[in-house]
């Protein structure tokens, strides 16, 4: 067992407080969604390998100095060909936080099969996959789904966060991608929004609870369904978990996501309960949005200070290119 393994594009980021056609400056970071659960789990004393494509530029410079400084074990794939995809990330002054990705035939839309070594996937103790990987392009969803056939025939466990895209791929077009992805996982995350998308269900059909029973029968008896300001619900083996959200004031929501699937699974391979998982992932989510930036240290101190009912939204516009 060589530890957790998981793999996908991780970004440039661009992050300014106010719309890009009024700043001068902004702050140079990085982001992409498997590299931010990965360095939550290696914050979380747990080893774990990404995989990340980037160009042979400053960019991919950056991408993978920020990742390894962080504690993960990065495994590079250099495209000499392509660049490191750019996130640019606007603080908008109504509140919102507005995303715009330029990662069309970058290098970590290019993902191969090939990119993933010898005997990796079939050593780890758990492979964590994204949705986002499925919808970059033909070749990174094989590669998806290599590594999914290649953990399943070793008895790897399988971790799923849908995580759609809908600028990326449509809503049929993912549920077929997603479905395949869950029947073989151990566990899947998703909003409740994209429960209903891999359910097929209508917007706001179904209650919360049947959501998440419904996508375990799905995923072979464990998802967990992440509902924002309103909290968590797992169904795990057809029993019920439920957490409020943890109360904090929200600065910046993106990789909150990312945040909260991190702490569920160092917990849940530490062997706490569902419970247990539930309220550790509550509170990293919770905490990822006190802090600029989708992967920095928040201060544990900023739980709590607000009221749950007074939770800023902070709703959050992706763009896709």
């Amino acid at each position: 067992m060589t530890g957790v393994l998981t793999f996908g594009e991780t970004m440039l980021l661009l992050a300014g407080r106010g719309a890009l056609t009024d700043l001068d400056t902004m702050r140079v970071d990085t982001g992409g969604a498997e590299s931010n659960v990965a360095i939550g789990l290696a914050r979380a004393g747990v080893d774990v390998t990404w995989i990340g494509r980037v160009g042979a530029d400053p960019a991919g410079d950056r991408v993978l100095a920020d990742v390894a400084a962080e504690g993960v074990d990065v495994v590079a794939v250099r495209d000499p060909e392509r660049s490191t995809g750019i996130m640019v990330k606007e603080r908008l002054a109504d509140g919102r936080t507005r995303v715009t990705y330029h990662r069309r035939g970058s290098a970590g839309s290019a993902f191969t099969p090939g990119d993933l070594p010898s005997g990796m996937v079939e050593r780890a103790s758990l492979l964590h996959v994204s949705g986002i990987t499925l919808a970059l392009s033909e070749t990174a969803r094989e590669t998806v789904h290599a590594a999914v056939v290649r953990a399943h025939d070793a008895g790897v466990p399988i971790a799923f966060d849908v995580n759609h895209r809908p600028k990326l791929v449509d809503d049929v077009t993912g549920r077929g991608y997603y479905r395949a992805v869950a029947a073989r996982s151990s566990v899947v995350f998703a909003g409740d929004d994209e429960a209903r998308l891999v359910l097929g269900h209508d917007e706001d059909d179904g209650d919360e609870e049947s959501l998440a029973h419904e996508l375990a029968a799905l995923a072979n008896g464990r998802a967990v369904v992440k509902l924002g300001s309103r909290g968590a619900v797992a169904s795990i083996d057809g029993v019920l978990h439920r957490r409020a959200a943890s109360p904090v004031a929200v600065v910046d929501p993106v990789g909150a996501g990312d945040a909260f699937v991190a702490a569920w699974l160092a917990a849940d391979l530490a062997g706490d309960s569902p419970d247990q998982a539930l309220d550790r992932a509550a509170d990293a989510g919770a905490l990822a949005c006190t802090v600029d930036g989708d992967w920095r240290r928040p201060d544990p101190a900023a739980l709590g200070v607000v009221d749950p009912a007074g939770i800023d939204h902070a709703v959050h516009d992706r763009v896709d290119r």
